[in-house]
Protein backbone atom coordinates (compact mmCIF):
# COMPACT_ATOMS: atom_id res chain seq x y z
CA UNK A 1 0.00 0.00 0.00
CA UNK A 2 0.89 3.79 -0.26
CA UNK A 3 1.79 4.11 3.18
CA UNK A 4 3.48 1.02 3.16
CA UNK A 5 6.04 2.52 0.60
CA UNK A 6 6.46 6.00 2.29
CA UNK A 7 7.41 4.13 5.41
CA UNK A 8 10.10 2.11 3.59
CA UNK A 9 11.01 5.69 2.10
CA UNK A 10 11.08 7.56 5.05
CA UNK A 11 13.24 4.30 6.98
CA UNK A 12 15.25 4.31 4.06
CA UNK A 13 16.10 8.37 4.04
CA UNK A 14 16.89 7.89 8.22
CA UNK A 15 19.04 4.88 7.65
CA UNK A 16 20.90 7.01 4.67
CA UNK A 17 21.30 10.22 7.29
CA UNK A 18 22.33 7.95 9.96
CA UNK A 19 25.18 6.39 7.57
CA UNK A 20 26.07 9.64 6.29
CA UNK A 21 26.49 11.01 9.59
CA UNK A 22 29.05 8.32 11.00
CA UNK A 23 31.39 8.84 8.11
CA UNK A 24 31.53 12.64 8.52
CA UNK A 25 32.00 11.73 12.27
CA UNK A 26 34.64 8.96 11.74
CA UNK A 27 36.62 11.20 9.10
CA UNK A 28 36.54 14.10 11.90
CA UNK A 29 37.78 11.48 14.48
CA UNK A 30 40.00 10.45 12.52
CA UNK A 31 41.35 13.79 11.69
CA UNK A 32 41.53 14.38 15.89
CA UNK A 33 43.03 10.87 16.63
CA UNK A 34 45.26 9.42 14.35
CA UNK A 35 47.92 11.68 14.66
CA UNK A 36 50.90 9.17 12.58
CA UNK A 37 51.38 7.34 9.68
CA UNK A 38 48.78 4.58 9.71
CA UNK A 39 50.22 0.94 10.07
CA UNK A 40 48.94 -2.04 10.60
CA UNK A 41 47.97 -1.22 14.32
CA UNK A 42 46.92 1.85 15.65
CA UNK A 43 49.29 3.86 18.73
CA UNK A 44 48.75 3.63 21.59
CA UNK A 45 45.48 5.54 22.64
CA UNK A 46 44.42 6.18 19.38
CA UNK A 47 41.90 3.84 19.38
CA UNK A 48 39.98 4.82 22.48
CA UNK A 49 40.36 8.04 21.30
CA UNK A 50 38.71 7.72 17.95
CA UNK A 51 35.67 5.15 20.09
CA UNK A 52 35.26 8.20 22.44
CA UNK A 53 35.24 10.73 20.03
CA UNK A 54 32.53 9.21 18.21
CA UNK A 55 30.17 8.55 21.16
CA UNK A 56 30.70 12.16 21.88
CA UNK A 57 29.36 13.17 18.51
CA UNK A 58 26.80 11.04 18.51
CA UNK A 59 25.34 11.46 22.25
CA UNK A 60 25.21 15.35 21.42
CA UNK A 61 23.33 14.53 18.18
CA UNK A 62 20.65 12.52 20.20
CA UNK A 63 20.58 15.36 22.78
CA UNK A 64 20.19 17.97 19.98
CA UNK A 65 17.27 15.73 18.02
CA UNK A 66 15.54 15.33 21.50
CA UNK A 67 15.84 19.20 22.14
CA UNK A 68 14.44 20.07 18.77
CA UNK A 69 11.46 17.18 19.13
CA UNK A 70 10.56 18.75 22.47
CA UNK A 71 10.69 22.41 20.98
CA UNK A 72 8.23 21.33 17.94
CA UNK A 73 5.42 19.63 20.91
Amino acid sequence: SQKEIQSALVQGQRQAQAHSQLLTFTSMCWDKCITGTPGTRFARGEEACIANCIERFVDTSEYLLGQIQRQQQ
